[in-house]
């Protein structure tokens, strides 16, 4: 037997088992690198995801040293200000720049916002908002005239407030109906959905896992599962290092050297060739050109849409998010003068000769100001109206359902970029912690059996 073949490990194996080298290394590379692949991939799955806030340690000399570093190796998610070295999950570490390129390629094969506003149930809305509306409006507005303007209150009589009162709840029905579609016609330049999901996913790296983590389940087990392609890399390793000394440009490297190489390759090669198939290609392919035909995800993108969808809907696009930026986002002064106005003109519709009698009874500026007040109340009503959980889910199944069924008629190629676009900027950091992987694996094979 050769002298680079002198075992070197813990013990003689050879001795142990009575088997000789090349046929220990068939056995044991095979099964190191199968361990190898599925601890890689396993644990590339858990940086995708886990833990979702910074967890690190204070490194004396880093604060001093960062500035030096490559731009590359700055933007990597284990630094910190302050010198802080540690870790922090991939997608919570990139949450805006996933959330935005995620965004875009969900909602702008989704629509408009204003077309989601069409599926949701119209009638059953302006139901809703007339009887909780029926039900609080005679004390809200008691209460908001008792606020802002005690003595105008006090000096209306009993009966003029009964009237005012009555005759706007006999035309709410129409009322809401009319402040629905003007407030439909004008969301779309009131409300960046874009800039309402990339600022709900950026704030909440949480969501943002979720989505990607529940639509992906399958593929992400199966990315764990094909860790185990290690096993036949690890054969062939065993025979290129049984046969390297008498390979041209290979003889001249320590078997160490090159056994850390191939595990190092195969650590990366894994983690390439799980993205690869749950990934690519979203066409079918005949089997000359893949060997799989067609994406995992491809395969599955009916389920997977549903998922999408329903995350979008119950985590995302909800109803309490896009009345918070309706009301309170970057145009909610927008929104406000819109429903304003609305509400003056169906101040001025609904009192007819009422209003004519407030007008003389208060005065022109008084009754301007009791609209301006009407229209702050109309504001601040709106969380009432979002309390009653049954009718918030209903509406968000509705956006889940529309929300599923554009992203199912999606080519599949165009729908493997939605999650495809998630990860694939940092697929690198996937196949650089593979590679290390590897070769942690490769150290601990070299100690036991040597080289």
């Amino acid at each position: 037997m050769s002298a680079h073949l002198a075992m070197t490990g813990i013990v003689d194996w050879e001795q142990l088992t009575g088997q000789s080298r090349f046929v220990i290394e068939l056995v044991t590379f095979p099964i190191f690198s199968a361990i190898a692949g599925v601890l890689t991939n396993w644990t590339g799955v858990l940086m995708l995801f886990r833990p979702a806030r910074f967890h690190g340690f204070k490194c004396p000399g880093l604060e001093t040293l960062f500035p030096f570093l490559p731009r590359w190796i700055q933007v990597l998610p284990i630094f910190a200000p302050g010198g802080i070295l540690g870790f922090q999950a991939i997608i919570a570490a990139r949450a805006e720049k996933m959330a935005s390129v995620a965004v875009d390629q969900t909602l702008g094969r989704i629509g408009k916002l204003s077309e989601i506003m069409d599926v949701l149930e119209q009638d059953r809305i302006i139901v809703h908002v007339v009887e909780v509306a029926r039900r609080d409006l005679p004390a809200m507005v008691e209460e908001l005239m008792l606020q802002e303007h005690p003595q105008l209150w006090a000096e209306l009589s009993p009966r003029l407030r009964q009237v005012v009162v009555e005759r706007v709840e006999d035309q709410l029905p129409e009322i809401v109906e009319r402040g629905m579609e003007r407030v439909k016609g004008s969301v779309d330049s009131i409300v960046d959905a874009r800039l309402l999901a990339v600022g709900f996913l950026r704030n909440n790296p949480e969501a943002l896992r979720s989505i990607v983590e529940a639509a992906g389940a399958p593929e992400l087990r199966f990315m764990v599962r094909i860790g185990l392609l290690g096993a036949p890399f690890g054969l062939f390793l065993a025979l290129v290092v049984h046969v390297q000394h008498h390979i041209p440009f290979l003889s001249g490297v320590p078997t160490w050297v090159f056994i850390l190489s191939g595990a190092a390759l195969i650590g990366a090669l894994v983690n390439v060739i799980a993205i690869k198939v749950v990934f690519t290609p979203g066409l079918p392919q005949p089997r000359y050109k893949c060997l799989w035909k067609q994406a995992r995800m491809a395969k599955r993108q009916p389920q997977a849409a549903a998922d999408i969808g329903h995350a979008l809907a119950y985590e995302v696009l909800t109803m309490q998010n896009l009345a918070e930026d309706l009301l309170n986002g970057p145009r909610g002064d927008k929104a406000r003068m819109l429903i304003a106005d609305q509400l003056r003109r169906e101040i001025n519709n609904t009192l007819g000769p009422v209003g004519l009698m407030v007008r003389l009874a208060v005065g022109s500026d008084e009754f301007e100001a009791m609209q301006r007040a009407g229209a702050a109340a109309a504001i601040g009503f709106a969380p009432k109206l979002l309390a009653d959980a049954e009718f918030t889910t209903a509406q968000s199944e509705k956006v889940a359902q529309f929300a599923t069924q554009k992203l199912q008629e999606l080519p599949p190629d165009e729908f493997m970029d939605i999650l495809l676009s998630a990860i694939e900027q940092d697929a690198w950091l996937l196949y650089v912690h593979g590679g290390l992987l590897g070769v942690l694996v490769g150290i601990v094979h070299l100690a036991i059996f040597g080289a």
